[in-house]
């Protein structure tokens, strides 16, 4: 019964209303903002290594590597090969689109996060339900938005998480599921509850390794494989747009599962990425807008493509239509998620598949974990507002969190996938709404920050310059820096 329930409940979040507003916002940002993820992408990656942290905020690039561990996890595996099983071949190619489309809501979304930040209990926190609040007005919105993110956070998207973990570990290494919930749950505690410098510093070490480690076994395994290169990618394209014999009559699965499991994999639209740009230090809010606009690149054009090329051209997936036959079976018997992924890398490197990505598949799903507990601190400090009770309140929901990484392991994979949907579902319809409503704002930031390098200056922010009025951050940020750059000419020789 509640199996059923939770399916019912994620078919009405993800039905064709949620792809069509993904897109269209994606659509709409890219046109008013002027492809600023083409036109900024050289920027994109100066901003990844530039700029220091403080006691205040984390560097850009810890930002970074918070959001991309929040994005890199078993979406880019397991649920890569789920949407080539239900969507076939074509998935992949509207998980492009997504991608490339939701850069630019990456980078409105970061960057109104950045001009709306406050700083609480000593550190800098912002996102959707600050510039909610701030931007529209409309509190009773924003405290839904941090209702539903501190559940989905807690309770319902760790439990794919561990999942996957516990299957790809199980299917290795011979390791019962419990063991390994035991076990990640024990070195998720231990990082978390060392504060939002500890989780910042581990991600920024953990996820650029094992992706580039990631990265360069899928090109390995495609320069195997070139024979099948050419075919593959016709294949993709010709599922894409309906005209490939075999899965011309699932063009709507195609669409769908590409564009659900990149919002899933990527987080593009749904205000986790803006949480993490939120922490970041940096001189104008842009910079880090840009920065997270690349950290959607490198989960879904990187990684997720990675995965679904090394599936795709050793033929170790099959297709299930939507009334439940088999549309193509490969390899009779196997089963969408890690396997899939398994089974492609042991079709080149035989032996290595498991084992490899039960490494990859756990430092992806662990740093994922670790971003949630930094959005569930960030969503419970909006709440409370340096209440007494926020870090009593914050501690509770890492208990909590910590829980549902341990029962997830233990749990279906329908079951798993489709309480994660639910969660990321809900509270991506609200943030998407206020996006809409507030493009205005995220424009005139940009183009702001457009007018400032077309003038040759390194951007800084006046909130004022683009009619803005109520981020009194910028205003201590700017009082700081012009406190510094005085106490720097007084210490220069000669005056």
């Amino acid at each position: 019964m509640l199996d059923s329930t939770i399916a019912r409940v994620n078919e009405l979040l993800w039905s064709t209303p949620m792809v069509v507003l993904v897109l269209a916002a994606g659509v709409w940002f890219t046109v008013r903002m002027v492809v600023p993820q083409v036109r900024r992408l050289p920027d994109m990656v100066r901003y990844l290594v530039g700029g220091d942290d403080s006691t205040q905020g984390l560097s850009s690039f810890q930002s970074f590597a918070m959001a991309l561990g929040g994005r890199v996890g078993v979406g880019n595996i397991a649920g890569v090969a789920t949407a080539i099983h239900f969507g076939g071949p074509g998935a992949l190619f509207w998980m492009w689109v997504t991608a490339f489309v939701g850069a630019a809501v990456a980078i409105a979304e970061s960057s109104l996060a950045q001009v709306y930040k406050e700083e609480v209990g000593g550190e800098y926190r912002g996102g959707p339900a600050f510039y909610i609040e701030k931007g529209l007005g409309w509190r009773w919105l924003a405290v839904l938005y941090a209702v539903a993110a501190v559940f989905a956070l807690t309770i319902t998207g760790p439990s794919i998480q561990s999942y996957n973990i516990a299957v790809s570990v199980e299917s290795a290494f011979s390791v019962p599921p419990w063991v390994t919930g035991v076990v990640v749950t024990a070195l998720f505690s231990l990082v978390v509850f060392g504060g939002m410098h500890r989780i910042g510093r581990v991600v920024g070490l953990v996820v650029p390794i094992m992706a580039a480690a990631y990265i360069l076994l899928g090109i390995a395994l495609l320069v195997l494989n070139a024979d099948a290169v050419p075919e593959m990618f016709g294949l993709i394209f010709r599922s894409a747009f309906g005209s490939d014999a075999a899965f011309g009559g699932i063009l709507g699965a195609a669409i769908m599962w590409g564009v659900k499991r990149a919002i899933y994999s990527s987080e593009v639209g749904t205000g986790s990425g803006a949480q993490a740009a939120a922490a970041a230090e940096v001189s104008h809010p842009v910079k880090q807008g840009l920065a997270q606009g690349f950290s959607a690149y490198v989960d879904t054009l990187l990684i997720c493509t990675v995965t679904g090329l090394m599936i795709l051209v050793t033929g170790s997936y099959n297709v299930e239509g939507p009334d439940g036959q088999m549309v193509a079976e490969n390899v009779p018997g196997l089963v969408q998620g890690p396997e899939s992924t398994q089974a492609a890398i042991d079709a080149s490197f035989p032996g290595l598949g498991s084992a490899f990505i039960a490494v990859a598949m756990f430092f992806f799903a662990f740093t994922t974990l670790l971003s949630f507990a930094f959005y569930a601190d960030t969503n419970i400090a909006y709440l409370l507002r340096s209440s007494r009770r926020e870090r009593l309140v914050v501690n509770v929901a890492w208990v909590l969190l910590a829980g549902s990484i341990f029962l997830g392991s233990l749990r279906s994979a329908t079951f798993a996938w489709n309480l994660a949907d639910v969660g990321l579902g809900l509270y991506t319809w609200i943030n998407l709404v206020a996006l809409v409503l507030l493009s205005r704002q995220a424009t005139a930031v940009v183009r702001d920050y457009d007018r400032q390098r077309s003038a040759g200056l390194d951007p800084v922010f006046d909130p004022e310059d683009v009619g803005i009025t109520n981020a009194p951050v910028w205003k201590e940020i700017a009082a700081r820096r012009s406190a510094e750059e005085s106490a720097s000419r007084s210490q220069t020789p000669g005056r």
